[in-house]
């Protein structure tokens, strides 16, 4: 059986259409045909229902696709092992990482390690949701807050304090809170995460917290639509210090609410299953803490 066969079934799968597998692939959709034909034949069973216009998967289909991929799992596995030996990290990784501090933070960090390791690929996604791995195809996620799954790995990467800002013209037009309550007279700018609203701010001082519900008329799923709104002076952020840092050191973004604190946001690396902790994760889990850790402390 051959596995060039066996990558070209899960790609027609994942397509739904041999032309678009054949267009991925750049190859023609009679190769792509003939090596689906090629499988059935030799499995004795039909994979796939062809219509005029669709494919459908058979149930023997999804059996086979099931254990396919783990079979190609297995292989690359085996592949990074052998090169691992050698004293190398190699392979792909499938890394998905937060919106706003992937793209503005994280992604030059990505191009370090890659450079570090020239054996080794990446396919980097962004999303600001805890991945469904299967679905999403990923093997690994950078993501704020512990997973509520306890099946899945998960290494703490650091502690980052939560800062409310605005930028001076906002300030400017609409007066500074001095009080968390302050915020109910504001427009706030919303994070909507999995479905979830985050409208409630949490405060402390000393021995007082205050738990305020917040409105405004600005929602995203994507936390870089939320601080570019704030510096574009739409409203008042409340993100991660990291997510803001080089907007507070420039100006473009001021602190506010300062003497009082916002429980920390923790963040995690987050795998499928202890087997998936690979060297190279194990790597890149280091790299990331003492990343974190060199900008948080200055």
């Amino acid at each position: 059986m051959n596995i060039s066969d066996l990558n070209l079934f899960i790609r027609i799968v994942e397509t739904g259409k041999i032309t678009e597998a054949a267009k991925q692939l750049d190859i023609t959709p009679a190769a792509v045909s003939s090596a689906l034909k090629r499988l059935e034949q030799q499995l004795d069973v039909q994979l796939l229902v062809r219509t005029t216009r669709h494919l459908r998967i058979t149930p023997q289909g999804e059996q086979f696709l099931f254990h396919c991929r783990q079979a190609l799992d297995s292989l690359e596995q085996g592949r990074i092992a052998a090169h691992q030996m050698q004293g190398k990290l190699g392979g792909k990784l499938r890394l998905s990482v937060p919106s706003d501090s992937g793209r503005n933070t994280v992604l030059s960090w990505i191009d370090e390690f890659l450079d570090l390791h020239q054996a080794l690929s990446i396919d980097l996604s962004v999303s600001d949701t805890l991945s469904n791995f299967f679905e999403d195809q990923v093997d690994l996620v950078l993501r704020y807050g512990k997973p509520q799954d306890s099946t899945l790995i998960s290494f703490h990467i650091a502690t980052i304090e939560r800062v409310t800002c605005a930028s001076p013209a906002y300030l400017d037009n609409f007066g500074i809170p001095s009080h968390p309550k302050d915020l109910r007279h504001h427009e706030c700018l919303l994070h909507l995460r999995a479905g979830r609203l985050f409208s409630h701010w949490q405060y402390a001082d000393g021995n007082n917290t205050y738990k305020i519900k917040v409105e405004g008329k600005r929602v995203s799923n994507d936390t870089d639509i939320v601080r570019r709104w704030a510096v574009n002076g739409k409203g008042i952020a409340h993100r991660t210090k990291i997510d803001v840092m080089s907007e507070l050191e420039s100006g473009k973004l001021v602190e506010i609410l300062t003497d009082y604190q916002s429980p920390a946001a923790e963040l995690h690396l987050i795998c499928p299953s202890r087997k998936q902790v690979s060297p190279t994760v194990i790597a890149l889990r280091e790299l990331l803490r003492e990343k974190f850790a060199n900008m948080l402390s200055v």
